[in-house]
């Protein structure tokens, strides 16, 4: 097994996944026709550079510019599909003059390490009927909910990697389809916001030394207002992991979690791959067809 157990921030190691684990996927698929890209930020590109050989399309002809294979660029935004955010996403640096800055402002993504990305999941149920939601409103996940959970599964602790398992990525479809999951909250304002924790619950979660928080929905923070919930837990030294797939997979205690971002020099978040051990005898969390959906496995 991989060393996945480097200190995080103020020297707690996360704990070792077990032995005799599978492996489950909790990446979103990223490509064009899906909605991988914050709705009001560049838009994902793949293109093909070079083929085999030349094929004539009047739409987008195949050329063998270098030589006999296949190579592609991708244009994207750090906060593409699966990803983290860095504290220096919200938080400027020490001396810039601007609102909220600090230490945590240097923090980018390449300085975030490793195993503040890995550790023991508590994955929290957020319930389809949380009040608050209306057009272009997220509604609020408040402190109930992690108490709920602790009194059921047991306290939080350092180390811990808490998920919020809202069950949005059912609406990570391809094409028009797909415009559920950011677009119409975020920009047409025609639909309900995702399930967002609000500043309470992540003060609670950091005062317990949780320093990591992820999410199966697109942001952390709210569609109606982003910001304060990134500043409460960014400004902290947190990181969020945003866009998970197939949180349904897991048990609300026993699953390992581990996210690896891209190491962009200087880059307020990265995308990455989302994994989690589970014991091959443990509980798989909720039934089939509990609203997860399967395309980001």
């Amino acid at each position: 097994m991989p060393d996945l157990v480097s200190p995080a921030p103020g020297g707690t190691p996360a704990a070792a996944p077990p032995d005799g684990c599978r492996l489950i996927d909790l990446t979103l698929l990223v490509a064009e026709n899906l909605p991988c890209w914050w709705s009001t930020h560049m838009p994902f590109q793949h293109k093909t550079f070079n083929y085999f050989a030349d094929r004539d399309d009047d739409a987008a002809p195949l050329l063998c510019r270098a030589g006999p294979y296949q190579t592609r660029w991708l244009l994207m935004d750090e906060h593409t599909g699966t990803h983290v955010d860095a504290p220096a996403h919200f938080i400027p640096p020490p001396g810039s003059g601007l609102p909220h800055a600090g230490e945590a402002g240097l923090v980018t993504v390449d300085k975030v390490p490793l195993g503040q990305l890995a550790g023991p999941a508590a994955v929290i149920d957020v319930p389809a009927d949380l009040p608050g939601a209306a057009p272009g409103v997220s509604p609020v996940i408040g402190p109930g909910l992690l108490r709920e959970h602790e009194r059921r599964h047991g306290p939080v602790g350092p180390g811990t990697v808490v998920l919020f398992r809202t069950g949005w990525d059912r609406h990570y479809r391809p094409g028009a389809d797909g415009s559920r999951y950011c677009f119409d909250a975020l920009v047409a304002r025609s639909g309900p916001g995702w399930p967002a924790p609000e500043v309470p619950v992540m003060a609670e979660l950091l005062d317990r030394g949780v320093r990591c928080v992820g999410t199966d929905a697109p942001s952390m923070g709210s569609a109606h207002d982003g910001a304060p919930v990134h500043v409460a837990g960014l400004s902290r030294g947190a990181v969020f992991v945003e866009a998970l797939a197939g949180l349904a997979q897991l048990p609300p205690r026993g699953a390992y979690f581990q996210f690896t971002p891209l190491k962009v020099a200087g880059g307020t978040g990265a995308p990455g791959r989302a994994v989690a051990w589970l014991p091959a005898s443990g509980h798989r969390g909720r039934p089939a067809g509990s609203g997860s959906l399967s395309i980001g496995s």
